[in-house]
């Protein structure tokens, strides 16, 4: 197969025909992709204090790294405008969460996007925070915009839980998707209630899961306080990044090169058999801001 070489013209036609983030690309005052046009632009934030000794995360330490975050990955003058670049004021927004009891989207992030999409102009009647129950949620049938965020974990079925795997509860079998290490969930951004809709994705990495055995695994043991945000506009790229960090953090846990089991193949299919977003490392433009130690990547 042979891949696109994109020019900046066609980024921008791709961009503004799928409705991911064309507002940013067609601002001339900002560039997404750093230098080099071709490179998506990923945000990684950290932050010492971002969890407490028990994993428990601090409110207003999430809110700072969430709004350095977009605002360093949008280019805003301030917090405010950030979210005008993503968000508009007419917008239906519903924001994408993960309900996992062991390691579920924080409360206080979720409140903090939700604040951050209110100050932006869009109705509170017009913003919801689901997960298992999207396909009934009447802001979500309406949707005009979407909010991907959910905790990084291993998972049984397709290696890694992260953001691409993030909108399997907008199909009414989530199940069929799981042949094949679930190769195709890039496809799940084709489906009617999400195609076009994606303005922003996070992957939340306070207390990421590193390994597990079997259908919904947990222990301890294997979550470490990574105290990390992955922001991007670019779901594909943002679940790259954080599979070389859990694969980083692997290899140093158990002193060796442990491959997932199944290996997490669908973000790299998500680039090269569905073109959705950027899986190449080499390619993607990663802004480390904050805390140093342990980064892993």
């Amino acid at each position: 197969m042979t891949k696109r070489i994109l020019t900046r013209r066609q980024i921008i036609k791709d961009a503004t025909k799928a409705g991911i983030g064309s507002a940013l690309l067609l601002n001339p005052g900002i560039n997404l992709f750093g230098s080099d046009v071709t490179k998506t632009r990923v945000i990684l934030i950290r932050d010492e204090k971002a969890v407490d000794t028990d994993g428990n995360p601090d409110p207003q330490t999430i809110q700072k790294m969430l709004d350095n975050a977009v605002q360093k990955l949008t280019g805003g003058a301030d917090i405010k405008e950030s979210w005008k670049k993503i968000i508009r004021r007419e917008d239906i927004v519903g924001i994408k969460s993960n309900e996992w009891g062991y390691l579920p989207t924080p409360s206080a992030l979720e409140n903090w996007i939700k604040k951050r999409v209110i100050e932006a102009g869009v109705d509170a009647n017009n913003i919801s925070i689901n997960d298992r129950g999207v396909l009934s949620d009447p802001v979500f049938q309406k949707s005009t915009a979407l909010i991907n965020i959910r905790p990084m974990r291993t998972h049984a079925w397709s290696g890694v839980g992260s953001l691409l795997k993030n909108y399997i509860m907008f199909t009414d079998s989530p199940s069929s998707w799981h042949p094949d290490s679930c190769a195709d969930l890039a496809k799940l951004f084709e489906l009617p209630m999400v195609k076009g809709k994606t303005r922003l994705n996070i992957l939340v990495m306070l207390t990421p899961l590193f390994h597990g055995v079997g259908p919904h695994h947990f222990n301890k043991k294997y979550v470490w306080p990574y105290m990390g945000l992955i922001v991007s506009l670019d779901p594909v790229a943002a679940d790259s990044v954080g599979l070389q960090i859990i694969q980083a953090k692997r290899k140093e846990f158990f002193g060796e090169d442990k491959p997932l089991n199944p290996p997490a193949k669908h973000i790299y299919l998500a680039d090269t058999r569905h073109h959705l977003g950027t899986a190449d490392l080499k390619k993607i433009d990663l802004i480390r801001i904050g805390y140093k130690e342990g980064i892993l990547i």
